[in-house]
């Protein structure tokens, strides 16, 4: 019985190429990032993968809810006279993001820009319409929007800081 061997550079190769094939076959099973969202006030800095993301095509319309009041996983203080800097990865920005405020939007108008600021007293100031305080703890939520639909939401507790 003869066995076959293999000169070096063969089995070097050989070698090689398993590697190679394992790599790619673990990388496969791995589940692409969300885009980051962050928020920013003053030297302070939080960010997050999104709470719901289908890849930048719209959500299913049961879930859009359950997604805008998952509860943040990353909090961030904030005066009345800070500025809140929040920003979005490009991939986000692409197709459109708005502001929501504990459920409401902050400005109807969409953004395509990587990066907004606003002015701390927005997100603290009273409500007009009751004229009660706003609470010291709010959900900050940046919406991904895809025509009409819902694509994406990144959660993040805004937390008024004591003056």
């Amino acid at each position: 019985m003869t066995v076959a061997f293999f000169p070096g550079r063969a089995r070097r190769a050989g070698v090689v190429l398993g590697a190679v094939s394992a790599g790619l076959l673990v990388l496969s099973a791995c589940d692409k990032p969300t885009p980051l969202a962050t928020v920013t006030v003053g030297s302070d800095s939080v960010n997050t993968e999104a709470a719901c993301y289908n890849d930048g095509k719209p959500l299913k319309d049961s879930d859009a809810q359950p997604c805008l009041n998952k509860k943040a996983t990353k909090t961030i203080k904030s005066a009345s006279d800070d500025t809140v800097r929040i920003g979005v990865d490009p991939e986000l920005a692409d197709h459109g993001w708005a502001i929501f405020l504990d459920g409401r939007p902050i400005d109807p108008d969409l953004t395509k820009s990587t990066y907004r600021s606003e002015d701390g007293g927005l997100f603290f100031a009273p409500n007009q319409t009751t004229g009660q305080p706003a609470p010291a703890k709010q959900q900050l939520s940046i919406l991904q929007v895809d025509g009409q639909k819902l694509a994406g939401v990144w959660n993040f507790t805004l937390e008024k800081k004591d003056s």
